[in-house]
């Protein structure tokens, strides 16, 4: 049997770390993220449990890079056959009138939550092919109050993804908007910084919950 590939975008904290550790070693991970140290951390995890991962420090904003990683999968495995999308740029709270006077950070989540999320899903369908499965995670803010920035580009990048589900119902690859329980993460906390951290889910926690919706 060959080698499992699962492909996690955003693997160095929260979430996206809890699933690299949580699916070795069946699968061999490719973790992206921009802080190497944090990559490192989490490789050290994957090692401890008997797995392997690729280490990828990588900005998924930067065209090229994605472009390079997809290729460097597909000429050392061919495919990828599970794609977690965990990545996601977290602009800081403010009235809906000010987002577009902060023009830097409105860029970036744009860059990082829509422009990044749409060609990924160019570069990465076609590793996936029709028996693959990737999966996304909502997180609805839409409407909420000093949430415009994250709000707006968050619900682009799932309206993306559920277009991309629909589409590819019938013929693959398997595309899952999954909802996580409110997590325990530093992007939390800096929306919430007052908020009681022992109600909230462990992202540990929360992988494990929702792994056998990934590859059940």
């Amino acid at each position: 049997m060959s080698e499992k590939i699962a492909l996690i975008t955003g693997a160095s904290r929260g979430l996206g770390a809890a699933f690299a550790e949580a699916l070795a070693p069946e699968y061999h991970i490719v973790a992206v993220a921009r802080t190497t140290g944090a990559l490192e951390d989490v490789d050290d995890r994957i090692k401890a449990k008997g797995g392997d991962a690729t280490l990828a420090p990588m900005d998924i904003t930067e065209d090229h890079a994605m472009q390079q990683l997809c290729a460097a999968i597909h000429e050392r495995w061919g495919k990828v056959d599970l794609w977690l999308h965990t990545a996601i740029e977290a602009q800081q709270l403010m009235p809906a009138d000010h987002v577009a006077l902060t023009t830097k950070d409105w860029a970036k989540s744009l860059g990082v939550n829509v422009d990044a999320t749409a060609r990924l899903i160019a570069y990465v369908s076609p590793l996936l092919g029709k028996d693959g499965t990737a999966a996304f995670f909502a997180d609805d803010h839409a409407g909420e109050k000093f949430f415009g920035a994250y709000g707006a580009t968050k619900a682009a990048q799932m309206a993306l993804a559920r277009s991309w589900q629909v589409e590819t119902a019938h013929i693959g690859p398997k595309v899952l908007v999954l909802e996580p329980r409110p997590l325990a993460s530093a992007m939390r906390a800096r929306f919430h910084p007052g908020e009681d951290r022992d109600a909230l889910a462990a992202p540990a926690d929360e992988a494990a919950r929702l792994l056998p919706e990934l590859i059940g």
